[in-house]
Protein backbone atom coordinates (compact mmCIF):
# COMPACT_ATOMS: atom_id res chain seq x y z
CA UNK A 1 0.00 0.00 0.00
CA UNK A 2 1.43 3.68 -0.99
CA UNK A 3 -0.84 6.74 0.30
CA UNK A 4 -0.06 9.31 -1.91
CA UNK A 5 1.54 12.09 -0.08
CA UNK A 6 1.95 16.06 -1.13
CA UNK A 7 4.55 18.58 0.93
CA UNK A 8 5.33 22.23 0.39
CA UNK A 9 9.31 21.45 0.05
CA UNK A 10 11.75 18.46 0.06
CA UNK A 11 11.68 16.49 3.35
CA UNK A 12 15.02 15.21 4.77
CA UNK A 13 16.30 11.51 4.03
CA UNK A 14 15.17 10.73 7.36
CA UNK A 15 11.83 11.68 6.58
CA UNK A 16 11.60 10.19 3.66
CA UNK A 17 12.30 7.04 5.47
CA UNK A 18 9.86 7.29 7.84
CA UNK A 19 7.54 7.79 5.26
CA UNK A 20 8.43 4.75 3.07
CA UNK A 21 4.92 3.37 3.13
CA UNK A 22 3.85 6.83 1.32
CA UNK A 23 4.45 8.27 -2.14
CA UNK A 24 5.60 11.51 -1.81
CA UNK A 25 5.47 14.71 -3.94
CA UNK A 26 6.46 18.36 -3.73
CA UNK A 27 3.48 20.68 -3.90
CA UNK A 28 4.65 23.87 -5.63
CA UNK A 29 0.95 25.62 -4.58
CA UNK A 30 1.54 28.25 -7.12
CA UNK A 31 -0.96 26.79 -9.32
CA UNK A 32 1.37 24.96 -11.86
CA UNK A 33 0.85 21.78 -10.16
CA UNK A 34 -0.87 19.30 -11.52
CA UNK A 35 -4.59 18.64 -11.02
CA UNK A 36 -4.24 14.78 -9.98
CA UNK A 37 -1.65 16.02 -7.86
CA UNK A 38 -3.86 17.54 -5.52
CA UNK A 39 -6.93 15.71 -5.90
CA UNK A 40 -5.18 12.60 -5.38
CA UNK A 41 -3.55 14.07 -2.50
CA UNK A 42 -4.63 11.36 0.99
CA UNK A 43 -2.04 13.41 3.39
CA UNK A 44 -0.60 16.91 3.65
CA UNK A 45 2.57 17.16 5.69
CA UNK A 46 3.33 21.04 6.15
CA UNK A 47 7.26 21.54 6.68
CA UNK A 48 7.84 24.86 5.97
CA UNK A 49 4.71 27.08 7.21
CA UNK A 50 2.52 27.35 3.96
CA UNK A 51 -0.34 28.62 4.11
CA UNK A 52 -3.18 26.18 4.52
CA UNK A 53 -6.69 28.05 4.45
CA UNK A 54 -10.41 26.88 3.19
CA UNK A 55 -9.68 27.09 -0.37
CA UNK A 56 -6.50 25.38 -0.61
CA UNK A 57 -8.13 22.70 1.29
CA UNK A 58 -11.01 22.69 -1.40
CA UNK A 59 -8.21 21.78 -4.35
CA UNK A 60 -7.93 18.39 -1.88
CA UNK A 61 -11.19 16.61 -2.11
CA UNK A 62 -9.44 13.05 -0.40
CA UNK A 63 -7.12 14.68 2.19
CA UNK A 64 -7.58 12.40 4.88
CA UNK A 65 -5.13 14.30 7.87
CA UNK A 66 -2.55 17.10 8.11
CA UNK A 67 0.43 16.58 9.51
CA UNK A 68 2.42 19.90 10.70
CA UNK A 69 6.24 19.50 11.43
CA UNK A 70 6.72 21.60 14.52
CA UNK A 71 4.29 22.89 17.39
CA UNK A 72 2.81 26.08 15.87
CA UNK A 73 -0.02 25.77 13.74
CA UNK A 74 -0.88 29.05 13.33
CA UNK A 75 -0.65 28.80 8.82
CA UNK A 76 -3.30 26.26 9.42
CA UNK A 77 -6.41 27.30 9.40
CA UNK A 78 -7.88 24.85 12.03
CA UNK A 79 -11.78 25.40 11.58
CA UNK A 80 -11.58 24.85 8.04
CA UNK A 81 -10.09 21.82 8.37
CA UNK A 82 -12.64 21.14 11.35
CA UNK A 83 -15.39 21.36 9.41
CA UNK A 84 -13.71 19.36 6.46
CA UNK A 85 -13.18 16.10 9.59
CA UNK A 86 -10.03 17.17 8.76
CA UNK A 87 -7.46 15.80 11.36
CA UNK A 88 -4.39 18.24 12.08
CA UNK A 89 -1.60 16.84 14.31
CA UNK A 90 2.06 18.50 15.86
CA UNK A 91 4.69 17.55 17.48
CA UNK A 92 4.12 19.52 21.26
CA UNK A 93 6.73 18.36 23.59
CA UNK A 94 9.64 17.82 21.64
CA UNK A 95 10.83 21.52 21.25
CA UNK A 96 10.34 22.61 24.67
CA UNK A 97 14.11 22.15 25.73
CA UNK A 98 15.88 23.36 22.59
CA UNK A 99 13.87 25.94 22.28
CA UNK A 100 14.19 27.34 26.28
CA UNK A 101 18.05 26.87 25.40
CA UNK A 102 17.90 29.15 22.27
CA UNK A 103 15.96 31.68 24.02
CA UNK A 104 18.61 31.30 26.75
CA UNK A 105 21.38 31.61 24.41
CA UNK A 106 20.17 34.86 22.65
CA UNK A 107 19.70 36.63 26.03
CA UNK A 108 22.94 35.62 26.94
CA UNK A 109 24.04 36.62 23.32
CA UNK A 110 22.81 40.06 23.95
CA UNK A 111 23.86 40.88 27.45
CA UNK A 112 27.50 40.28 27.01
CA UNK A 113 27.78 41.45 23.06
CA UNK A 114 28.69 37.86 21.71
CA UNK A 115 28.33 38.46 18.54
CA UNK A 116 29.73 41.87 18.38
CA UNK A 117 32.87 40.53 19.92
CA UNK A 118 33.41 37.85 17.74
CA UNK A 119 33.02 39.98 14.80
CA UNK A 120 35.36 42.53 16.46
CA UNK A 121 38.14 40.03 17.76
CA UNK A 122 38.58 38.38 14.31
CA UNK A 123 38.24 41.90 12.46
CA UNK A 124 41.32 43.81 11.21
CA UNK A 125 41.33 46.25 14.76
CA UNK A 126 41.66 43.93 17.61
CA UNK A 127 45.35 44.95 17.90
CA UNK A 128 45.61 45.33 21.20
CA UNK A 129 43.49 44.47 24.43
CA UNK A 130 41.10 46.94 25.67
CA UNK A 131 39.58 47.03 28.59
CA UNK A 132 37.06 49.86 27.62
CA UNK A 133 34.95 48.15 24.84
CA UNK A 134 31.82 46.16 24.83
CA UNK A 135 30.96 46.50 28.25
CA UNK A 136 27.78 44.04 28.56
CA UNK A 137 24.98 43.60 30.95
CA UNK A 138 25.05 41.36 33.71
CA UNK A 139 22.66 37.71 33.72
CA UNK A 140 22.93 36.45 37.11
CA UNK A 141 20.77 38.63 39.53
CA UNK A 142 18.82 40.40 36.99
CA UNK A 143 14.94 40.32 36.15
CA UNK A 144 13.65 38.23 33.56
CA UNK A 145 10.30 38.52 32.26
CA UNK A 146 8.57 35.48 30.27
CA UNK A 147 5.49 36.07 28.11
CA UNK A 148 3.69 33.13 27.84
CA UNK A 149 4.19 30.61 30.78
CA UNK A 150 3.94 27.39 28.56
CA UNK A 151 5.97 24.98 28.49
CA UNK A 152 8.72 26.29 26.82
CA UNK A 153 7.88 29.59 29.31
CA UNK A 154 8.64 26.91 32.03
CA UNK A 155 12.04 25.79 30.78
CA UNK A 156 12.70 29.43 30.50
CA UNK A 157 12.26 29.96 34.00
CA UNK A 158 14.40 26.80 35.27
CA UNK A 159 17.23 27.94 33.19
CA UNK A 160 16.85 31.17 34.65
CA UNK A 161 17.02 29.81 38.40
CA UNK A 162 20.44 28.70 37.58
CA UNK A 163 21.72 32.17 36.81
CA UNK A 164 19.85 33.65 40.21
CA UNK A 165 17.20 35.66 37.95
CA UNK A 166 14.23 37.41 39.71
CA UNK A 167 11.71 35.40 37.40
CA UNK A 168 8.26 37.75 36.44
CA UNK A 169 5.76 36.08 33.64
CA UNK A 170 2.63 36.86 32.56
CA UNK A 171 0.20 34.51 30.51
CA UNK A 172 -3.72 35.05 29.95
CA UNK A 173 -4.39 32.96 33.05
CA UNK A 174 -2.03 33.16 36.46
CA UNK A 175 0.02 29.68 36.62
CA UNK A 176 -0.22 29.16 40.50
CA UNK A 177 1.51 25.70 40.20
CA UNK A 178 4.61 27.04 38.73
CA UNK A 179 4.62 29.76 40.66
CA UNK A 180 5.29 27.30 43.41
CA UNK A 181 7.31 25.12 41.51
CA UNK A 182 9.29 27.51 39.85
CA UNK A 183 9.87 30.47 42.33
CA UNK A 184 8.09 32.97 39.81
CA UNK A 185 5.80 35.72 40.34
CA UNK A 186 2.79 36.88 38.30
CA UNK A 187 3.19 40.16 36.68
CA UNK A 188 0.56 42.19 34.35
CA UNK A 189 2.52 42.86 30.95
CA UNK A 190 2.65 46.88 32.04
CA UNK A 191 4.31 46.07 35.02
CA UNK A 192 6.61 42.95 33.42
CA UNK A 193 7.96 45.40 31.13
CA UNK A 194 8.78 48.19 33.28
CA UNK A 195 10.77 46.23 36.11
CA UNK A 196 12.18 43.60 33.20
CA UNK A 197 16.93 43.46 32.33
CA UNK A 198 15.71 40.92 29.96
CA UNK A 199 11.95 40.42 28.56
CA UNK A 200 11.35 36.96 25.94
CA UNK A 201 8.81 36.28 24.16
CA UNK A 202 7.42 32.69 24.50
CA UNK A 203 4.18 32.02 23.86
CA UNK A 204 2.24 31.30 20.52
CA UNK A 205 0.95 33.31 17.56
CA UNK A 206 -2.92 33.72 17.95
CA UNK A 207 -4.77 36.47 16.87
CA UNK A 208 -4.43 38.03 20.19
CA UNK A 209 -0.74 37.90 20.32
CA UNK A 210 -0.43 39.26 17.35
CA UNK A 211 1.78 42.65 17.73
CA UNK A 212 1.33 42.15 21.50
CA UNK A 213 4.60 43.92 21.51
CA UNK A 214 4.03 47.32 19.65
CA UNK A 215 5.28 50.58 20.36
CA UNK A 216 4.07 51.60 23.46
CA UNK A 217 4.98 48.17 24.95
CA UNK A 218 8.66 48.87 23.75
CA UNK A 219 8.60 52.37 25.93
CA UNK A 220 7.59 50.75 28.80
CA UNK A 221 10.84 48.86 29.35
CA UNK A 222 14.19 50.09 30.67
CA UNK A 223 16.89 51.58 28.27
CA UNK A 224 18.82 48.95 29.28
CA UNK A 225 16.82 46.17 28.77
CA UNK A 226 16.79 43.91 25.64
CA UNK A 227 13.66 41.76 24.05
CA UNK A 228 14.55 38.47 22.55
CA UNK A 229 11.59 36.56 21.10
CA UNK A 230 11.66 32.75 20.19
CA UNK A 231 7.89 32.94 19.79
CA UNK A 232 6.77 33.72 15.81
CA UNK A 233 7.40 36.58 14.19
CA UNK A 234 4.61 38.35 14.47
CA UNK A 235 4.10 38.72 18.03
CA UNK A 236 6.40 41.34 17.83
CA UNK A 237 6.20 44.92 15.50
CA UNK A 238 9.10 45.07 13.74
CA UNK A 239 8.52 48.80 13.04
CA UNK A 240 8.34 49.46 16.54
CA UNK A 241 11.29 47.86 17.18
CA UNK A 242 13.25 49.25 14.56
CA UNK A 243 12.32 52.37 15.99
CA UNK A 244 12.90 51.46 20.12
CA UNK A 245 16.57 50.22 19.13
CA UNK A 246 18.06 53.27 17.04
CA UNK A 247 16.39 55.56 19.30
CA UNK A 248 17.49 54.35 22.34
CA UNK A 249 14.06 53.01 23.96
CA UNK A 250 15.98 49.94 24.55
CA UNK A 251 19.28 48.53 24.42
CA UNK A 252 19.08 45.33 22.39
CA UNK A 253 17.36 42.31 20.97
CA UNK A 254 17.46 39.13 19.65
CA UNK A 255 15.26 37.34 17.36
CA UNK A 256 14.88 33.73 16.00
CA UNK A 257 11.71 34.42 14.39
CA UNK A 258 10.38 37.58 12.08
CA UNK A 259 7.29 38.14 10.51
CA UNK A 260 7.95 37.81 7.21
CA UNK A 261 10.62 34.84 7.77
CA UNK A 262 13.01 35.17 5.76
CA UNK A 263 12.76 39.06 6.07
CA UNK A 264 13.38 40.65 2.91
CA UNK A 265 17.11 41.12 1.64
CA UNK A 266 17.82 45.21 2.49
CA UNK A 267 15.45 45.04 5.44
CA UNK A 268 16.27 48.07 7.83
CA UNK A 269 16.37 45.43 10.60
CA UNK A 270 19.60 43.79 9.13
CA UNK A 271 21.43 46.87 9.31
CA UNK A 272 21.17 47.31 13.21
CA UNK A 273 24.30 46.08 15.21
CA UNK A 274 22.23 46.08 18.59
CA UNK A 275 20.12 43.18 17.02
CA UNK A 276 20.93 39.64 16.69
CA UNK A 277 18.74 37.31 14.40
CA UNK A 278 18.51 33.82 13.45
CA UNK A 279 17.87 31.85 11.24
CA UNK A 280 14.13 30.43 12.92
CA UNK A 281 17.07 27.60 14.77
CA UNK A 282 14.73 27.40 18.25
CA UNK A 283 14.28 23.61 17.94
CA UNK A 284 17.39 22.94 15.56
CA UNK A 285 19.42 20.22 17.72
CA UNK A 286 20.09 16.34 15.97
CA UNK A 287 17.80 15.31 18.91
CA UNK A 288 14.68 17.73 19.12
CA UNK A 289 14.21 17.32 14.91
CA UNK A 290 14.86 13.49 15.21
CA UNK A 291 11.48 13.68 17.85
CA UNK A 292 10.10 15.83 15.88
CA UNK A 293 10.64 13.95 12.36
CA UNK A 294 9.47 10.48 14.05
CA UNK A 295 6.08 12.57 15.54
CA UNK A 296 4.78 14.29 12.52
CA UNK A 297 5.31 10.95 10.89
CA UNK A 298 3.38 8.65 13.10
CA UNK A 299 0.47 11.68 13.01
CA UNK A 300 0.64 11.53 9.43
CA UNK A 301 0.32 7.41 8.52
CA UNK A 302 -2.02 7.55 12.02
CA UNK A 303 -4.32 9.46 9.62
CA UNK A 304 -3.68 7.88 6.33
CA UNK A 305 -4.75 4.77 8.53
CA UNK A 306 -7.75 6.44 10.10
CA UNK A 307 -6.24 5.78 13.08
CA UNK A 308 -5.95 8.23 16.13
CA UNK A 309 -3.14 11.12 15.95
CA UNK A 310 -0.69 10.64 18.41
CA UNK A 311 -0.97 14.22 18.69
CA UNK A 312 -3.77 16.19 17.20
CA UNK A 313 -4.48 19.93 17.40
CA UNK A 314 -8.43 19.49 16.04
Amino acid sequence: MSFKVITESELSPQLYAMLDICSVSVWKGDGSDPVDLLTEAEGLFTYSHPVINGDVLDTMPNLRVISNFGVGVDHIDLDAAKERGLPVGNTPGFVDGATADMTFALLMATARNIVSGHQYATGPDFVDYDVNILHGQEVHGATLGIVGMGRIGKEVAKRASGFDMNVLYHNRNRDTEAESALGVSYASLPDLLKASDYVTLNMPMTPETKNLIGASELALMKPTASIINAARGGVLDHDALFEALTTGVIRSAALDVTEPEPLPRGHRLLGLDNLIIQPHLGSATVQTRTGMAQRSADNLIAGLKGEALLSRVV
